[in-house]
């Protein structure tokens, strides 16, 4: 780095944005000499930038989906790439906005603290524009994105120390503060000034219709391939499991986090199916909403959930079971994954603080009785 940005220098004001862009593409120079340390090649930066690539895939096709979704609601014939290039052109400003006010915030606040600026933003930046429809006013998502890294991120220190999702908090803002943006079924589709729907196209989401109609009324396999309305990122289950696979793969994620969530959201739906209180099959929870998303990308951040082994297991359960009982319990809200994790990140650190209580509690019995 040039002198004049180091301690001492005229510009050392401008240090931590200056290491943020050399340190970008460039590992660190510094690295830890001794100590008990894991000597890699994997830092936080590289941990990332994993979790970026896990969801280009839902990425690419949220945007296609968004012009494939275009085109039946005007009654045009869809057609690959002019459905992509429409999708990308309507998605494109909300990376915009994430990024530019996101990380805006995160460079004066590392100034501030005279810190690193730490690439945390990176991750919940390109999440949240799947998390939220296509349509959401910009001044409306740039608000959000401020409150909730402000309020959710900074003010407890920074990358490592929040202790909400921040992509989360970002889509909870909107949620309450603009309800009637985030529900009803004209948010999800993306028309043009002026143009209309056809009759007889409804751009309600599967949960939606399935909480007014009934199962009958939602095709399985259009959830899991993900040609249906919703959230840029949500709709697709396949391309949501390939990130998945790369998560799991790389060892980014927790597989326990995961599945869990999966048996609580499958327990409850089950039970609720056997006792009469839905007709919704418990695997379609599974491929309606965000709960693919949720379970793979949000539940698994690493800063937000459980760090002990069982304790993952019960975060994960925890956050499938709340997400089903708000979906089937609570006729105001069709969604209920959002909040789950919420709650889930909420109580994270009491899970692990009993999970070590009874651990060193079972120790010492041991250890007496020995």
């Amino acid at each position: 780095m040039n002198k004049i940005f180091e301690k001492g220098g005229k510009l050392y004001w401008l240090h931590s944005s200056v290491d943020a862009f050399e340190t970008f593409l460039h590992v660190p120079g510094t690295v830890t000499r001794k100590g008990a340390h894991v000597r890699d090649a994997v830092d936080l930066k590289r941990i990332m930038i994993i979790a970026v690539i896990a969801a280009i895939p839902a990425a690419l096709f949220g945007m296609w989906n968004t012009g494939y979704q275009h085109s039946l609601a005007i009654g045009a014939t869809p057609a690959f790439w002019s459905d992509f290039f429409y999708g990308l052109l309507k998605v494109l400003p909300l990376y915009v906005v994430a990024y530019i006010v996101g990380l805006g915030i995160e460079f004066a606040s590392s100034q501030i603290r005279n810190e690193e600026v730490n690439e945390g933003y990176l991750v919940s930046g390109f999440f949240i524009p799947l998390i939220v429809p296509v349509d959401v006013p910009l001044w409306m998502l740039a608000i959000a994105v401020a409150f909730a890294v402000i309020f959710g991120k900074e003010v407890f220190g920074g990358t490592g120390m929040n202790i909400w999702n921040p992509a989360l908090l970002t889509r909870a803002f909107l949620f309450f503060s603009y309800p009637s943006q985030m529900s009803g079924s004209d948010c999800w589709v993306a028309l043009r000034s002026g143009e209309t729907a056809i009759d007889g196209f409804t751009g309600a989401t599967p949960l939606a219709v399935a909480a007014d109609q009934g199962a009958g009324a939602v095709d399985f396999m259009s959830m899991f391939l993900g040609t249906i309305p919703g959230s840029v990122g949500e709709t697709s289950v396949i391309a949501i499991l390939i990130g998945a696979v790369i998560l799991l793969w790389t060892g980014v994620a927790s597989w326990k986090i995961m599945l869990s969530s999966v048996a609580g959201a499958l327990a409850i739906g089950g039970l609720a199916q056997l006792c009469g209180g839905t007709d919704i099959p418990c695997y379609y929870q599974l491929v309606m909403g965000g709960f693919a998303f949720g379970t793979v990308f949000m539940a698994t951040d690493p800063v937000t959930s459980a760090q002990t082994e069982c304790g993952k297991w019960i975060y994960g359960f925890f956050i499938g079971a709340v997400c089903v009982i708000v979906r089937l319990f609570n006729p105001g809200y069709a969604e209920g994954m959002m909040l789950a994790i919420l709650l889930g990140n909420t109580f994270a650190p009491i899970i692990d603080h009993c999970v070590v209580n009874a651990h060193i509690s079972k120790k010492n019995k041991t250890v007496k009785i020995a």
